[in-house]
């Protein structure tokens, strides 16, 4: 894909599938690819595989990679898939090589998290990888401390199709917005429906979702309303869904897939626990909470069916 047509794809909503696992722990590639099936029957725009939502983190780079190939033989076609790479500088390159060999149409590289990783060296991680990757590279930007100058540096190399811009930091995103070339990579709103108003009236476009997994045709009307430039239509959505986002967030968002993929096997698909460090489970409080707001979706038929 080539880099203007991704920035077009970046316009719209970025979905995040979870990864489902087995009764044993592992990686199940059949439902995974139900998942992402579902996904992209919805209409979302570009399907991420092995986001935050998809767990990477909990994953070996072997299971990553089986993560990717459930992404691609689920959606077929209908959405571009952006495979998520991380990790070293040179596991992220060997990882977006194997994206481009599999079909993927693009890589998004997740932040490193490394203790000891400098604002402007991480801006050279992303450039480094933009530069030895064979497909266009979303960066995925979650940590504070960046600089006007980090993002129009990030934001003019000719291989990054965008940044996910995962912070509250509205005046960097602004500025950083303001300083770039219009012509460059797109900023676009990484913290979900909940988030993306602000970030759109600060210029960004698009966002990501966790919440297509489950309830796409809210994330869909979310972007439809910020399309149009109404903005009280795209809050009043954001309001609906609400309950469901701010229950993510418990345990400083330890709680943040798990309440994902707990719907989703509410809605049909058997998906797993979530791993370790996230919460596993909820508890029996939070589920009748999460059940209860599903079964009015249900009714509202806003619910994804499997």
């Amino acid at each position: 894909m080539s880099i203007e047509t991704m920035r077009q794809v970046l316009t719209g909503v970025s979905g995040v599938p979870v990864t489902a696992y087995d009764g044993s722990g592992e990686v199940e590639p059949r439902v995974t690819a139900q998942v992402y099936q579902r996904v992209a029957a919805a209409g979302i725009h570009n399907i991420v595989a092995a986001g935050n939502t998809g767990e990477f983190y909990a994953l070996t780079p072997g299971e990553i990679r089986r993560v990717h190939e459930a992404a691609i033989k689920g959606v077929e076609g209908k959405a571009p898939v952006t495979a998520a790479i991380g990790r070293s500088l040179r596991e992220a390159i060997q990882m977006a090589k194997d994206a481009a060999s599999i079909g993927a149409s693009a890589v998004m590289s997740h932040q490193p998290v490394d203790p000891f990783a400098a604002p402007g060296s991480q801006i050279d991680y992303f450039r480094d990888l933009a530069e030895a990757s064979p497909l266009p590279l979303v960066a995925y930007v979650r940590a504070e401390g960046f600089s006007v100058d980090d993002m129009v540096r990030l934001a003019g190399h000719g291989n990054i199709a965008g940044i996910k811009f995962a912070t509250t930091d509205l005046m960097l995103l602004s500025r950083a917005i303001a300083a770039s070339d219009p012509n460059g990579a797109l900023f676009v709103c990484g913290l979900a429906e909940s988030w993306a108003p602000t970030f759109a009236a600060a210029g960004a476009r698009g966002f990501t979702s966790g919440l297509v997994n489950v309830a796409p045709k809210l994330s869909l009307a979310v972007h439809a309303a910020l399309d149009k430039g109404d903005f009280a239509a795209a809050r009043a959505i954001v309001n609906e869904l609400e309950p469901f986002e701010r229950m993510r967030t418990k345990f400083r968002n330890g709680t943040n897939v798990t309440v994902v993929k707990e719907a989703v096997t509410y809605s049909g698909l058997k998906v797993g626990p979530v791993r370790v460090p996230g919460v596993p489970q909820l508890d029996v409080k939070d589920r009748a909470e999460l059940f209860a707001l599903l079964r009015n979706w249900q009714e509202a038929g806003e619910l994804a069916t499997a």
